[in-house]
């Protein structure tokens, strides 16, 4: 019984801190204005990342013991525990997937930052694929997402027009 309540005090601390690590993943960010459309690229490889190790440590001979110990006695702990363990596939697989669908963009983000303003032959190509993400993407095609992305290769466009106005 000992020992039962010291491997539900590890869960508990564990479930809090993955929990504090899904609440951060969905806090809005705050971002300069001029930021671009590789950012958004940038921040989904960095949590892609982020979620990757937390279910390779998730799935660790380790933690896997401890949860066993616990379902052979019957914890309660382990409701949260597998609903946590949902919540971060969840997450890790919203993250791998936004990541594979915004590579697809990758190809025009070099051209789009140091293009002339005369880019507009991208342009028709990148809202192609930025409509098929949307179309296709199973976590990228809402509003939230694809304002965010919009957002920013507008800002990639201006930054590159004022490069160009102010070399030119």
């Amino acid at each position: 019984r000992e020992v039962t309540e010291k491997l539900e005090e590890v869960v508990m601390i564990w479930t809090k801190q993955i929990r504090q690590v899904l609440v951060e993943s969905e806090q809005i960010r705050r971002e300069a204005d001029d930021v671009g459309p590789s950012a958004e690229l940038e921040r989904w490889k960095s949590r892609m990342s982020s979620f990757n190790s937390l279910l390779d440590e998730i799935k660790s001979s380790r933690v896997k013991k401890i949860i066993s110990i616990l379902q052979a006695a019957r914890s309660k702990t382990l409701q949260q525990w597998k609903e946590l363990d949902r919540s971060i596939t969840i997450a890790a697989n919203e993250a791998k997937d936004n990541v594979r669908y915004l590579y697809t963009l990758d190809k025009f983000f070099g051209p789009l930052a140091h293009a002339s303003p005369v880019m507009m032959e991208h342009i028709p190509s990148l809202m192609n694929t930025v409509f098929m993400i949307y179309c296709t993407s199973p976590y990228y095609n809402t509003s939230e997402h694809m304002t965010s992305l919009f957002l920013k290769i507008t800002n990639q466009i201006i930054n590159t027009c004022k490069t160009y106005l102010c070399e030119g």
